[in-house]
């Protein structure tokens, strides 16, 4: 998807004002008390990817400054601007600059600042400092580890929890209708299994399966080169019930139809290995997703991902004989 139409999805579906978000009460009731208090401290939003923490900043802007609210607010991406002359500049050049009357103070929105360098970083807490009488600072990781304790401890932490199903399916269908493209029910619970409450991934996926046609299941797994779960758990369990060869056939057809790496198809089975369908001892599951774990690190560092993933369908059929399942 291009920029310039990721932009369009985001300013159409993304909420205008806090009470317009889901799933995040906490956070909503919190960042409320600073909109009634006109004043707020600086803050550290946290959590998963695709969870509202951009919108959220966004829409505490808007519910603060009104719909012009942009002018008063120097949005970043620190991924692609992270260094420290980007802070010592751009950011402090914005955040010394004085405010109208009627505006309390100016927002600095540092997206993904997990990734600012070590330097950026110290010179950012010391700005944090000088100009928090007229900027207050909104830092988003998905990382709060990776952020220095310094500016950690300036900052209120807000922590995102990821969506739950019901929001994501809800949010998904409202698109579709709005949109006009014809869905199976069973197409939004496929594509929030994928996602997996990130719900920036769940409008991406649900879009590239839209351009095909009507929205299903197939289509939906097909566009994100994953294989459907029942073909990981069929292999499972034919290599579980001793029969290695249709097992590894399987897994032929899986990397091939589906164009999949190893790696994609390991960290599958490591999903599905966990499944009440896939039939096995307790004993058995557990040195399964041990040695599943040994197979994942080895396709990581380069080996071959047939070999690999052979010697896993090859150890599942061989332990199932020893403990007589």
């Amino acid at each position: 998807m291009s920029s310039a139409l990721e932009l369009l999805w985001v300013e159409k579906y993304r909420p205008k004002s806090l009470d317009d978000i889901v799933n995040q009460k906490e956070v909503v009731e919190r960042l409320k008390v600073f909109v009634k208090e006109r004043n707020m401290p600086h803050l550290l939003f946290a959590g998963p990817p695709g969870t509202g923490k951009t919108t959220a900043a966004h829409a505490l802007a808007h519910d603060l400054f009104g719909e012009g609210y942009r002018q008063f607010m120097l949005e970043l991406n620190a991924s692609d601007e992270r260094g420290i002359n980007v802070i010592r500049e751009k950011v402090k050049e914005f955040a010394r600059s004085r405010t109208p009357g009627d505006i309390p103070f100016k927002i600095v929105l540092l997206d993904e600042a997990d990734n600012m360098t070590s330097d950026a970083q110290q010179a950012l807490r010391r700005l944090m400092e000088l100009y928090s009488s007229v900027t207050r600072f909104i830092l988003i990781a998905n990382y709060p580890s990776k952020i220095i304790d310094p500016i950690q401890s300036r900052c209120a932490f807000f922590r995102f929890q990821p969506l739950r199903k019901e929001d994501v399916v809800e949010r998904l269908r409202f698109i579709l209708e709005n949109e006009g493209v014809d869905y199976d029910e069973g197409a939004l619970d496929a594509i929030y299994e994928i996602s997996e409450g990130d719900m920036r991934k769940a409008i991406n996926v649900l879009q590239a399966a839209s351009y095909i046609g009507r929205v299903t299941v197939d289509q939906v797994y097909r566009v994100v080169g994953m294989a459907k779960p029942k073909e990981v758990r069929d292999m499972l369990n034919a290599a579980i019930s001793g029969d290695f060869t249709t097992a590894r056939s399987m897994l032929r057809k899986i990397m091939i139809e589906y164009g999949m790496s190893g790696e994609d198809v390991a960290r599958q089975l490591h999903r599905e290995l966990f499944s009440s369908d896939v039939k096995m001892p307790e004993e058995m599951r557990v040195l399964a997703a041990d040695y599943l774990g040994e197979v994942h690190f080895r396709l990581v560092e380069g080996s071959d991902d047939d070999i690999q993933l052979s010697a896993f369908l090859a150890w599942l059929a061989m332990m199932s004989k020893r403990l007589g399942v």
